[in-house]
């Protein structure tokens, strides 16, 4: 099913068949007097008398064509708020044998008056479905006509779109099978979004040899399909300032190598590149909606095999960065891949920042469950700055400690560092330990683990489970708040 949404400057009681109207949260409908006709009117306040008016939105039959549906706001309702709501109006509006709605905007007042973007957003992301590979397919076009004087701005509507776009890229991304979304394709895939403006450059195994990428380079020697470094360059500014940059972790599939995972929901594993696909969407993003800022996004794309070729438990391999790891569980690979990523995107460009986002570990599950990403960072700025962003677009992140003192448990007697702890414990800590290494100049840095969150089974308020898109909405409001 697809939502359709359209704009219209004047509005008319003769609009549509079923409209929509905003109203406060105790359903006073005298702002409606204007809207509709006089009978409607007196139809309506007697209904409700009867409607349970705790429901946020509620909807009436006014005959067999025609609905009203009333959607109330509370004045202190955060943008969050208003996306969750238009959520919960997709799933009561898909189950309608109608098609087409007007949303009358001239009922909302105050400082809710930008909320219907807002609401109309949450609506779009709630509304996807990964469906490709269903011959059956539910081709329903839900119309939205957007009317009245408080629409959203262009300038909104390219961001909120923009925005859209850029999640539905990431779920994409996630959502694709092993077989189809292996490194090659997935290379080929991003080099694609050159026509939206972005300078994508192609590091293929031949060029990484060359680089000394052999951490990266390791994990995905077991496969038949290549590996890559690819980064993204979006120059939003006429000046040569510093970039933002964003580091993504793509195990296209993860076996866990010859360290092989249990077999029982291994097919999950196709989601281990979430992170990368998080850093793609994002561009995509700022690159639709013309961003005023430098940024840059690097991903690391790999296929984690089992195959003659594979990297072994107890090689020792030497990364980009010139530091030897000794590999003792081939399962814990995206560190490896972001070593090499890392110390990259520090020398290569110089950030302002460097903010990496990877499914890196189940230990982050155990701590927090689906509710929060672990931010790890060695700096207060940068953290508190995500922080707030998640609290506004409701893409948590929850602080977790760095310290010298975990060191000892990656440090190797056999190498610099080895790749696990095998103490036990601080799982999510001591790989985001391991990653703090490969920042070799100081340059403010936070690692999220997302693993907890880029994928759902049971969806969430603005997903209907699977793949989350988590982490777009979360790095464009930082962005947007702090570096535009």
């Amino acid at each position: 099913m697809t939502i359709t949404i359209n704009y219209k400057n004047k509005s008319s009681k003769k609009n549509s068949e079923n409209i929509i109207f905003f109203v406060d949260e105790k359903y006073n409908i005298s702002s409606l007097k204007n809207h509709i006709l006089r009978a409607e009117y007196s139809l309506i306040s007697d209904l409700i008398k009867t409607r349970d008016l705790k429901k946020k939105i509620l909807s009436f039959d006014l005959s067999s064509k025609k609905k009203i549906i009333l959607v109330s706001l509370k004045n202190n309702f955060t943008s969050s708020d208003t996306e969750n709501l238009g959520a919960e109006f997709y799933d009561l509006v898909k189950n309608f044998k109608q098609n087409e709605f007007s949303l009358n905007s001239d009922t909302i007042s105050g400082k809710l008056m930008k909320h219907v973007g807002y609401f109309l957003h949450g609506l779009k992301l709630k509304s996807y479905k990964f469906d490709k590979y269903k011959t059956k397919k539910n081709n329903k076009v839900i119309t939205i006509l957007v009317i009245g004087k408080h629409k959203p701005s262009l300038k909104d509507q390219v961001k909120f779109n923009s925005i859209e776009e850029g999640t539905f890229y990431t779920r994409d991304l996630v959502s694709e099978p092993g077989n189809v979304l292996h490194p090659d394709e997935y290379a080929k895939r991003i080099n694609s979004l050159k026509k939206y403006g972005l300078k994508i450059n192609i590091y293929d195994e031949k060029k990484l040899k060359k680089l000394g990428m052999n951490t990266l380079l390791g994990v995905g020697q077991g496969s038949i399909r290549g590996s890559y470094l690819v980064t993204m360059e979006w120059n939003g500014l006429k000046n040569k300032s510093k970039p933002l940059a964003f580091v993504g972790k793509g195990v296209c599939f993860d076996t866990g190598g010859i360290s092989l995972k249990p077999a029982k929901f291994m097919e999950d594993m196709t989601y281990d590149m979430a992170g990368s696909a998080v850093v793609v969407g994002l561009m995509k993003s700022l690159a639709l909606r013309k961003a005023k800022v430098n940024a840059v996004g690097v991903v690391g794309l790999v296929e984690n095999m089992p195959g003659g070729n594979a990297q072994r438990p107890g090689d020792i391999v030497k990364s980009y960065s010139g530091k030897t790891v000794e590999i003792l569980n081939t399962d814990a690979e995206g560190r490896l891949v972001l070593a090499d990523a890392l110390t990259y995107t520090e020398e290569k460009f110089k950030p302002k920042f460097i903010i990496d986002l990877a499914t890196l570990t189940g230990a982050i599950i155990v701590s927090l469950g689906s509710e929060y990403a672990g931010l790890f960072s060695n700096d207060d700025k940068l953290s508190n700055q995500l922080i707030n962003a998640g609290e506004n677009v409701e893409e948590k992140v929850w602080r977790m400690p760095l310290n010298r003192n975990f060191d000892k448990l990656i440090d190797s007697k056999n190498a610099d560092m080895q790749n696990i702890n095998y103490v036990g414990g601080a799982g999510s800590t001591t790989a985001a330990q391991f990653l703090q290494r490969f920042i070799l100049n100081k340059t403010p840095w936070a690692h999220l683990d997302i693993a907890g969150m880029a994928f759902s089974k049971y969806g969430g308020a603005l997903n209907s489970g699977g793949a989350t898109g988590y982490g777009v909405r979360l790095l464009n409001k930082l962005i947007e708040d702090n570096y535009e």
